[in-house]
């Protein structure tokens, strides 16, 4: 199978780990992957500000850059909403491309700590990636997997949202925080690395004691 890396903007500039665990994990499982250099931006935040011909360009170009690939895999349930809804390309999530494309649960990952998954608003609503990311955490050796009081509630971020909107947003990411540490997790995960930074951004803040880490870092984590 020939599946290509889409690596998103945030990953590429601020969450760079995120798509090298992405990397690992699926040649660990066997899958060669490609990464074309002539990816770019999807368009996502020109669409969500009100310029739908840049965003038509952008997803236009990211249609050329991946074509004749069997799958395209991006750790952003939010990135891979949007390329699908603009391209023709088979484009999967993460989670969604081990558990509904390869059948696979269970990928040799060792994680000991207490971990609370914070569903994102694109997986959820966009996506519909359901369950997957669960099942890949239940699946983790050494993991304990705590439930996260109302956890289908937006962090408060929504790209430019939490900019037009920042005391909104604020309020939104107080109600996850505290979510967060009522679960007692000591890690944070998502499929989003914009909403863990969001999330990640409150917890430094507030001196909680409480990481993020992208669901595919804790995937791709093996025991020492």
């Amino acid at each position: 199978m020939r599946v290509a890396l889409f690596a998103t903007c945030v990953a590429d500039t601020l969450f760079p780990a995120a798509a090298i665990a992405t990397v690992t994990l699926l040649e660990r499982l066997g899958i060669e992957v490609c990464f074309p250099e002539e990816q770019t931006c999807c368009g996502q935040m020109h669409l969500n500000a009100g310029y739908p011909e840049q965003a038509a360009a952008l997803a236009a170009r990211t249609e050329r850059a991946f074509a004749g690939f069997e799958a395209v895999v991006a750790p952003s349930a939010s990135c891979a909403a949007m390329v699908r809804h603009s391209t023709a390309l088979p484009v999967h999530e993460l989670s969604q491309f081990l558990v509904t494309v390869l059948g696979v649960e269970d990928v040799g990952a060792y994680y000991p700590h207490r971990v609370a998954y914070h569903p994102t608003c694109h997986s959820l609503r966009l996506l519909r990636v359901g369950d997957a990311p669960l099942r890949l955490l239940r699946a983790v050796r050494g993991l304990e997997l705590v439930e996260l009081a109302q956890a289908d509630g937006c962090c408060g971020f929504g790209g430019t949202f939490a900019v037009k909107n920042a005391d909104v947003s604020a309020a939104m990411l107080t109600d996850k925080l505290r979510a967060i540490g009522d679960s007692g997790a000591e890690v944070c995960t998502a499929l989003d690395a914009s909403c863990l930074m969001q999330i990640g951004g409150g917890l430094h803040r507030q001196r909680a004691g409480v990481r993020t880490v992208h669901l595919a870092e804790i995937l791709a984590s093996a025991e020492p």
